[in-house]
């Protein structure tokens, strides 16, 4: 895909699950990364990867539940390149309990930071940039950002507000010719769910999807990429998750059972 050579990307969460293969699906098309997460060890292990497919990335480790490390991670790109075209935000973090069994309140608090905020506050510092460059951001979601679901209310709350906040700043930044595209994957195999927080704040530790039913990480990664590069607003990358974006005006009851199967079967 030519319409990524010589752009200058940034996708967080990428140290593993749809932040890592989106990377390393766009490492040969010859774009400039800059990938980021909070974990180093493998990052680095991500960045020799990338190398070896194309240019050397920029590695910017952060905890983006922080709004100054958010700044930071701009300026570290802008620093490096000179431009920002394309800001993937992917980062994210989940939950795998009842809200009525939810001993930790933090939980919702942690998930919001992360999941909203962090892609808030980064868009925030980007966005001169990318006026400049008429570039484009790309917020991942979840087809949990459409719908309720069970054990997920504060993931799906968190989903449902990276949803609004960017439907509404695609109509700020349209004037400026800013694309954004949001994407709402499915269940997509991933670290993620292990480390999903339960009800007393603990991460899981395995994982509780079904990983041979659901769709793999590269699998996402090559339905994205088409997506960002026509500057699409919105993938949604299953078909029970598109038709069910229409059955819940009409038959919502029916997008609720099926919302408590998908959950109580792990795919």
């Amino acid at each position: 895909m030519s319409n990524f050579k010589d752009k200058v990307i940034i996708v967080t969460g990428a140290s593993e699950g749809i932040g890592r293969a989106v990377a390393l699906a766009l490492a040969p098309l010859g774009c400039q990364l800059v990938i980021s997460a909070r974990n180093q060890q493998r990052l680095s292990s991500l960045a020799s990867e990338i190398t070896a497919l194309g240019l050397p990335p920029l590695v910017f480790a952060a905890d983006l539940a922080q709004s100054p490390q958010c700044q930071g991670l701009i300026a570290a790109c802008i620093t490096r390149f000179g431009r920002l075209d394309i800001l993937i935000n992917n980062a994210g973090m989940t939950m795998w309990s009842r809200f009525d069994e939810l001993s930790d309140l933090s939980v919702l608090s942690k998930i919001m930071q992360l999941n909203y905020l962090a892609p808030a506050y980064l868009s925030h510092a980007a966005i001169p940039h990318l006026k400049k460059t008429q570039g484009q951001i790309v917020a991942v979601a979840s087809i949990t950002g459409m719908t309720g679901v069970p054990t997920r209310s504060g993931y799906a709350a968190s989903k449902h507000a990276v949803i609004g906040f960017f439907d509404s700043l695609r109509i700020e930044l349209s004037d400026d010719n800013v694309a954004v595209t949001v994407i709402c994957p499915d269940f997509v195999v991933s670290q993620t769910h292990k480390r999903a927080l339960d009800a007393q704040g603990k991460p899981l530790g395995d994982t509780p999807m079904q990983e041979s039913k659901i769709m793999t990480a590269d699998q996402c990664a090559q339905l994205m990429l088409p997506a960002i590069a026509q500057r699409k607003r919105l993938l949604i990358t299953s078909f029970r998750g598109r038709i069910g974006r229409f059955f819940k005006i009409i038959a919502p009851g029916l997008i609720d059972k099926i919302a408590r199967k998908a959950i109580s079967s792990g795919r």
